[in-house]
């Protein structure tokens, strides 16, 4: 007789665990959501769960995980998947980022995977799954996942590298940035994916918001970045950028995580005008301001085809 996995929901909310391995085929229960992954189970070859009971409606910040499948390779789960449900509980049509974290039985991290759901209608609720693929024994066997991180953007504003161009005619989004001992930097990157030349001259204006979108008050935005570093790469003069289409334009943000008297601020959002007039973007930067209350901006310049 196959064995059964039992799911045992956690005291703090959407966490389920996965229990142990069986033949039976498994189904996600969640019909997946438009652009999203396949799920791993379904095969025969597949671990199989129940979903985890829970309280009616969405959970915290309009996500619920339902359910934990694994592949089953030889004698172990591999190619793990959880299927959730996410609900748009604003009043605008929203594009999220929802960062799952799998778990091992000690409770610790196994892995983080960040899944987008976009443009999710108000009231509206989608299920999908999300993948984290393993080698068999080259990780702790995962048992559980949580919602680590959700953010959201009004869909009208969700940057974007690529992909069709908005009516703007230009991409803008954040990169990965780099981190090293207090010092943040981020670039800032636009691409003419129009039909015409779009001209920059200068800085790009930039609004902090938190965690609930609100205004961040109290922080100074500076023009270049040597007041933060001379090795952030954004203290040049501004210049008239002139990009014919298919070119690209980039900028730095840069800012210190120092933390001394009075509290730290936080923005996750960053709100972008390229240039006065122009449409808004909005993207993540994660600016953890510590409490120096700076962060520096350089000018448009070029960007090399190696950068990008």
């Amino acid at each position: 007789m196959p064995a059964v996995i039992r799911v045992l929901p956690a005291l703090a909310g959407a966490v389920l665990f996965l229990a142990a391995c069986g033949s039976e085929n498994a189904s996600t229960g969640a019909e997946r959501a438009e652009g999203a992954p396949e799920s791993s189970a379904g095969a025969e070859s597949s671990c199989r769960s129940f979903p985890v009971p829970s309280a009616d409606g969405p959970g915290e910040d309009g996500v619920r995980i339902t359910g934990l499948y694994g592949r089953k390779v030889g004698n172990e789960c591999a190619d793990y998947s959880a299927a959730f449900e996410l609900t748009n509980q604003g009043t605008s049509r929203t594009t999220y980022t929802v960062t799952f974290g799998f778990l091992s039985a000690s409770g610790g991290s196994v892995d983080n995977v960040e899944r987008t759901v976009e443009a999710v209608a108000p009231g509206r609720t989608v299920k999908g799954t999300v993948v984290r693929a393993q080698s068999v024994g080259s990780a702790p066997e995962v048992t559980g996942v949580k919602v680590v991180k959700m953010r959201s953007v009004p869909t009208a504003e969700a940057s974007s590298a690529s992909g069709p161009c908005p009516a703007s005619g230009v991409h803008v989004y954040a990169d990965e940035g780099d981190a090293a001992m207090g010092l943040r930097v981020v670039g800032l990157h636009l691409v003419n994916c129009g039909t015409a030349p779009y001209r920059l001259n200068g800085y790009p204006g930039l609004e902090l918001l938190d965690e609930d979108h609100e205004k961040v008050d109290g922080v100074r935005i500076l023009h270049g970045t040597d007041a933060i570093s001379t090795g952030a790469g954004g203290g040049g003069s501004p210049r008239p950028v002139v990009l014919k289409p298919g070119e690209a334009a980039r900028t730095t943000l840069a800012w210190r995580n120092t933390t001394q008297a009075g509290d730290a601020v936080n923005a996750p959002y960053v709100r972008v005008r390229p240039k006065p007039g122009a449409a808004p973007v909005m993207v993540i930067p994660e600016l953890d301001l510590g409490t120096t209350g700076k962060l520096g901006v350089g000018p448009w310049e070029p960007d090399e085809p190696s950068s990008r």
